[in-house]
């Protein structure tokens, strides 16, 4: 665990490993998910973040090698499923996506609300932010238990002669996702932050343009890799061409 983790994008950060002599304000920004290792275990990201991660951890009697586990373990692989049957796919997905969406939007509230109070004077501060990222968990978490009550098991089971109908829906409900995800981020100008933000700012935003990401494979991957494996050539309607997104979020 003694690589650099030098990038300033959460992408490329993901792909990296954790240096202890780095700042913890830099790891929360570069590694989403952070910022919820560093409030639970009592680390201050924010007006603390200069202090490296090895101090930090040495400051709260905390063990060094616990703390890199747990914040290793926020790595995502973000290669494509080389498994194209339809239950591999769906493992991948719920574990990929379903599972990470979960733990990453109550987060990115939390902070969104934080932000809103602390800076409400600022006039670059992303006012309805946070009620806008909880309008989206509620729509995502509906969306995902659907499937995984409902569209997933039939799929799992080899179809059905009525699946497309609950595909349908689905698609029409990633267009909604899609229309909510383009409003955060116009709100925030495409997650990037102001000049001489905070870390908790920036830490923001850097989870909305991974949350943005993610939904935007994860979508993809169900539109245009899982379900055409059960509909036939009528089945796809005009609007799932449509995208999943009023702007057009690089999904369709």
């Amino acid at each position: 665990m003694n690589a650099r983790l030098d990038s300033t994008t959460p992408a490329k950060a993901a792909s990296a490993e954790l240096n202890a002599e780095q700042a913890i304000g830099q790891i929360a920004v570069q590694l989403p998910g952070a910022t919820a290792v560093f409030r639970r275990l009592k680390l201050d990201f924010c007006c603390g973040g200069h202090i490296s991660l090895r101090q930090s951890a040495a400051d709260k009697q905390l063990n060094l090698d616990e703390v890199l586990a747990e914040l290793s373990a926020l790595h995502r692989n973000d290669a494509m499923p080389t498994e194209t049957e339809p239950s591999a796919l769906i493992d991948h997905i719920l574990e990929r996506y379903h599972a990470v969406h979960r733990e990453q939007l109550p987060e990115l509230i939390r902070m969104a609300r934080r932000v809103e109070a602390v800076h409400r004077d600022n006039p670059q501060v992303p006012t309805g932010l946070a009620q806008l990222l909880e309008t989206m968990e509620q729509e995502l978490l509906a969306h995902m238990e659907k499937e995984e009550q409902i569209l997933f098991p039939i799929m799992k089971a080899g179809g059905n002669p009525f699946v497309s109908r609950p595909i349908a829906m689905m698609r029409q409900e990633h267009i909604g996702h899609g229309q909510l995800l383009d409003h955060v981020l116009g709100l925030t100008n495409d997650a990037t932050p102001p000049q001489g933000a905070c870390n908790t700012w920036r830490a923001l935003y850097a989870g909305i343009a991974q949350l943005s990401e993610d939904l935007i494979n994860h979508i993809h991957l169900e539109n245009n890799v899982l379900f055409p494996k059960f509909e036939s050539a009528q089945d796809a309607s005009p609007a799932a061409a449509k995208g999943c997104g009023s702007g057009g979020c690089g999904c369709s």
